[in-house]
């Protein structure tokens, strides 16, 4: 009866430990960190498709898009704070808030934003940005030549950014090389991609994503911690080890 006992005893406490683990593991995810897929090149060349990233879940307080499933139980933010400009965030878009999207912070609030002839402008100021040559761009399949570009928002962030100096010229009946100037609202953001030129961001009010209100940020992107080249059918399993993108692993996220 002893031997029963122990183990009857040991299997409780391998099922607690279950548990506990289980328990853990979702308040990470929940509180703490979560990680990403990036599925599209609308922040290309800062992230790319097949970069798997962790959001801090915890940089700006907590909404209901923090919890699983988005249960809306309450509004705004708890410990909140607003992201600064520069930053890479992601967030759930007031059109279509089962999706999670990802963007740099543009605009905060009170902010002019414009575009005028594909260079971008901050409270009427013009933002400097230096160029670096040719980049291929083959997010979308076939490749693609643009320029890459190193921007310098106000604030002090420096991030890179890919532009066709002849870009899309009408996309939904809007220029987004030439947009009228937006006035970001109290308590929302202006976001763009970093691929200029396929992103569906801000500039389009009428988009999913518009404006995008301070609540419905889910993180700020702080770091790739994989990532991977899918070029290759899946059962090619002799090609993984030379898909995955060594010198992107643990890079952060600027």
């Amino acid at each position: 009866m002893a031997r029963r006992d122990q183990n009857a005893g040991g299997l409780i406490e391998f099922f607690k430990t279950i548990v506990y683990a289980g328990l853990i593991a979702v308040g990470i995810h929940t509180f703490l960190f979560e990680p990403f897929y990036i599925p599209s090149g609308s922040m290309v060349p800062t992230l790319l498709v097949g970069d798997y990233i962790i959001v801090n879940k915890f940089a700006y307080g907590y909404s209901h898009y923090s919890l699983p499933f988005s249960p809306d139980w309450f509004s705004g933010r708890i410990f909140g704070s607003t992201p600064k400009r520069g930053t890479v965030i992601v967030f759930r878009p007031p059109g279509d808030p089962s999706e999670d999207y990802i963007k740099r912070v543009i605009g905060l609030p009170g902010d002019t934003v414009q575009m005028i002839g594909g260079q971008l402008y901050i409270n009427s100021k013009e933002v400097p940005r230096v160029a670096e040559g040719d980049y291929v761009d083959t997010s979308s399949g076939a490749p693609v030549v643009t320029h890459a570009y190193k921007e310098s928002l106000p604030g002090g962030v420096v991030h890179s950014i890919i532009k066709v100096t002849n870009g899309p010229e009408d996309v939904g009946g809007l220029d987004p090389n030439n947009t009228p100037i937006y006035t970001v609202p109290p308590g929302d953001l202006f976001v763009m991609g970093d691929n200029r030129d396929n992103s569906e961001d801000s500039r389009f009010l009428d988009g999913p994503v518009g404006y995008v209100p301070i609540e419905n940020v889910v993180g700020p992107a702080d770091i790739i911690f994989f990532s991977i080249n899918l070029t290759h059918p899946f059962w090619e399993v002799w090609e993984w080890p030379f898909e995955i993108r060594w010198g992107r692993m643990f890079k952060i996220i600027h």
